[in-house]
């Protein structure tokens, strides 16, 4: 079986538990994980997601440090 490259607005909320309109006010204010327009439909890239969910992860740790 074929791993999926990209995830769906609804897919990608699903992923993160949060709202697709969440998604959509990200993308507005210009904000959250890059993404496409492929036909009209809004599309994630794996490795966008990947990336942007390592980016949060590296702002926490820093957080961390900064109140140390």
């Amino acid at each position: 079986m074929q791993q999926k490259t990209c995830l769906t607005q609804k897919e990608l909320a699903r992923r993160w538990t949060i709202s697709h309109r969440t998604l959509e006010r990200w993308r507005w204010a210009g904000e959250g994980p890059a993404y496409m327009k492929l036909g009209g439909r809004v599309v994630y890239r794996l490795e966008d997601i990947l990336a942007f969910e390592k980016n949060q992860l590296t702002h926490t740790a820093d957080s961390a440090r900064g109140a140390a």
